[in-house]
């Protein structure tokens, strides 16, 4: 049985509380923290455990989510059209599509726990440090669903990473990564750049100057490709609804190491 079949099925109790189980006892209109405390549980539902670690990020990532897109001052429609594009891109099920919008909506509240939820979930991923880098990346897609990534937004991005153990040049590159990857994702979602533009922006992607050497865009390539393998971040945590996001971003990583070899063949 999946995480979700497991929550349904009132398992949840041993599995999470803290903020994270506030929430998302919250917004299915039960109070799953209460006379758990957080830390506890045995067995396959305690701390690291792959049930509870989905769990967790499924609740972190919608919350936060909601609470950036809020940073402004308002939400915007672009910001509304994101989430729901990564809620049909999850093929979430009624219930879930129901949960993960009442944990956006709790995110935008005044009150939102950012550091005790970013903390928590730091905790759940136990030193999962892929897990926590999809994490930021969605967020980053999220913040950029405008096109623009407004003051403050960075600012809590900033605040995030400094959160999850992020180096600020860790930081700057995933958001080359998230920005520039819209250029090389597949059908409608591309977006067509000049053959310029679009080799400046794969280096970016990859992380590497134009002057690496073959050897160095290859390293940086296979690097990328394991940290959003699909399977791996599945078996670290990541929930299964989230595995499509995933292939998709192996996808544009690929097209860019593509945009990047042809470059150099036709300089």
């Amino acid at each position: 049985m999946s995480w979700w079949g497991k929550l349904l099925g009132g398992a949840f109790g041993f599995m999470l509380a803290g903020p994270l189980g506030a929430l998302i006892g919250a917004a299915f209109g039960h109070n799953f923290d209460k006379g758990v405390e957080s830390g506890r549980g045995g067995g396959r539902f305690a701390p690291g455990a792959q049930e509870r670690v989905q769990t967790a990020f499924f609740t972190a990532v919608f919350s936060v989510m909601g609470h950036l897109a809020k940073a402004d001052g308002r939400v915007s429609e672009d910001e509304i059209r994101l989430a729901r594009e990564v809620m049909a891109r999850m093929n979430l099920n009624e219930d879930m599509r129901r949960a993960a919008i009442e944990l956006f909506n709790q995110g935008k509240a005044t009150d939102f726990p950012l550091d005790e939820v970013v903390g928590q979930f730091r905790t759940e991923c136990r030193r999962r440090r892929h897990l926590m880098q999809m994490f930021l990346e969605i967020l980053l897609h999220a913040a950029y669903a405008d096109g623009t990534l407004h003051p403050q937004e960075r600012r809590i991005l900033e605040h995030i990473r400094e959160r999850l153990g992020f180096s600020a040049a860790e930081f700057s590159h995933l958001e080359a990564l998230v920005r520039n990857a819209r250029h090389f994702a597949g059908g409608a979602r591309g977006e067509r750049v000049s053959p310029r533009q679009a080799l400046r922006e794969a280096y970016e992607v990859l992380g590497v100057a134009p002057g690496a050497s073959d050897a160095e865009v290859k390293k940086a390539y296979r690097r990328l490709m394991n940290q959003h393998h699909p399977d791996k971040l599945v078996s670290k945590g990541l929930p299964e609804e989230m595995i499509k996001l995933a292939t998709e971003k192996t996808q544009e990583i690929k097209q860019a190491y593509e945009t990047i070899k042809a470059g150099r063949k036709n300089p």
